[in-house]
């Protein structure tokens, strides 16, 4: 049986452990959180930043495709699915531009498609800036199909002046009026066709931040955002109200408190129809700086309303979109054992038998000293099958899966997970400093999963 998960955001040298493949996992399109995606050629998926448009009965996710060696912009994706574990990479929807405000050296971030019901056109809008975040400007581009390449329109207008902001998000009431949300507390609708804006609901609402998402449920509308702290993860914040005009109330936090939303910042939230009701998918990114395109992952996970609130009261690590339940996959683990590296090049190997198709997975903990891992498995006969860096880092400390390898056939495989000379570290605008205390890698499993 193929496993059928979503595979999202995982020191001595020559030592050995076996490990022989055993018991088979429930037929059930299972999320895992915080591991690498991969798509339907087995490469990881990219697409941070992103919303989901539900049209013609699948679920299609635009974000950055990002790379490991800049954060430049590089193109936006297009993937597509129909139950949220499985992905098809469609294309890239919008492609670096020759020159102009989405060309060479400028960054793009933040992508929401949406289709507008008066000229059944799609279009995706984005964040546009210069590489040290000076010159911010909501853009926009359209295409004729939700799948089609995106053809860059230029800058999105409100009373014929372009909006001089970075973090956007969307958002689509009830009546299908679309609007436009923009960090630290701005709202403005979209004109019929989606290329303009015609109104300001609010502006300047307290305790709005960035990465701002939204929802309308029983009458009351909650607006999701993130506190400013660069790529490192915080204690995202939501507020409320009756109208989008507000008044807003403020409430502090959806997540349990130092739990940084479960090492993850908000992006978007997905409306999920079902037959008797509607329920709320939270989507959120964990950045991984530099490494964005290997080693980033994602946390998704259904809200809760508890008194009539939204709550992230725990950490699903694994789940189904199709129950709304947490669904525990079968792992099977080697011996008890657990190896801490915490010198670059300090290494733990191991051999894996596996009687059937499968892959394999890596468990470990996380904290604020921890920095990456070189993940290595090469077959029987020497060939790579997985080279790749994985991100052991987080400012709150988390224990689970950080990893999980592209399908591989039965066999004998050789694993080696060594400390790399690199860890997560950065500064914002402000020239804040943020990352890793240390080069800890902490690994407390490894195994098969089917």
């Amino acid at each position: 049986m193929k496993l059928k998960y979503i595979l999202l955001g995982l020191a001595l040298p020559g030592f050995c452990q076996e490990m022989v493949a055993s018991g088979d996992t429930p037929d059930l399109p299972v999320i895992v959180n915080g591991v690498p995606w991969y798509d339907q050629r087995d490469s990881i998926v990219s697409a941070h930043g992103a919303n989901i448009l539900r049209d013609n009965g699948k679920y299609w996710m635009f974000g950055e495709f990002k790379t490991d060696s800049t954060n430049n912009f590089t193109g936006f994706s297009c993937y597509s699915s129909s139950d949220l574990v499985n992905w098809k990479f469609e294309r890239i929807a919008l492609r670096r531009q020759a020159d102009g405000i989405m060309g060479q050296g400028r960054v793009g971030e933040r992508p929401k498609v949406l289709k507008s019901p008066a000229t059944g056109k799609y279009v995706m809008i984005m964040h546009s800036d210069n590489s040290r975040y000076k010159d911010p400007c909501v853009a926009y581009a359209t295409s004729s199909a939700v799948d089609g390449e995106y053809e860059f329109q230029g800058s999105l207008l409100y009373k014929g002046q372009p909006i001089r902001k970075w973090d956007i998000g969307s958002f689509v009431d009830h009546d299908g009026k679309a609007y436009l949300l923009v960090h630290h507390g701005e709202i403005y609708r979209f004109a019929d066709d989606l290329q303009s804006l015609d109104s300001c609901m609010c502006k300047g609402v307290k305790g709005v931040g960035e990465s701002p998402a939204m929802v309308h449920k029983d009458g009351k509308y909650y607006w999701f955002s993130s506190h400013t702290t660069s790529w490192e993860r915080n204690d995202n914040m939501y507020a409320s109200s009756a109208s989008l005009s507000g008044p807003w109330e403020q409430h502090e936090l959806f997540a349990p408190k130092g739990s940084n939303t479960w090492n993850s910042q908000t992006t978007f939230v997905l409306p999920i129809e079902n037959v008797n009701d509607t329920t709320y998918m939270y989507m959120g990114d964990r950045w991984s700086f530099p490494k964005q395109r290997s080693a980033a992952t994602y946390v998704w996970q259904p809200l809760q309303w508890i008194d009539g609130e939204p709550a992230l009261p725990d950490y699903w690590e694994t789940w189904s979109p199709q129950t709304m339940r947490e669904a525990t996959p079968a792992l099977t683990p080697a011996d008890n054992f657990r190896w801490k590296g915490v010198r670059p090049g300090e290494a733990y190997t191991c051999r894996v038998r596996m009687g059937k198709e499968g892959r394999i997975y890596i468990k470990g903990n996380t904290s604020d000293h921890s920095a990456y891992a070189m993940i290595r498995i090469e077959d029987k006969n020497g060939k790579v099958i997985a080279d790749t860096p994985v991100d052991f880092y987080s400012l709150a400390p988390a224990e689970g899966l950080r990893y999980i390898s592209p399908e591989l056939g039965s066999g004998e495989y050789l694993v080696r997970i060594e400390v790399a000379d690199m860890k997560s570290n950065w500064s914002d605008k402000k020239r804040n400093n943020y990352g890793s205390k240390g080069y800890d890698v902490e690994v407390t499993e490894v195994g098969f999963i089917r």
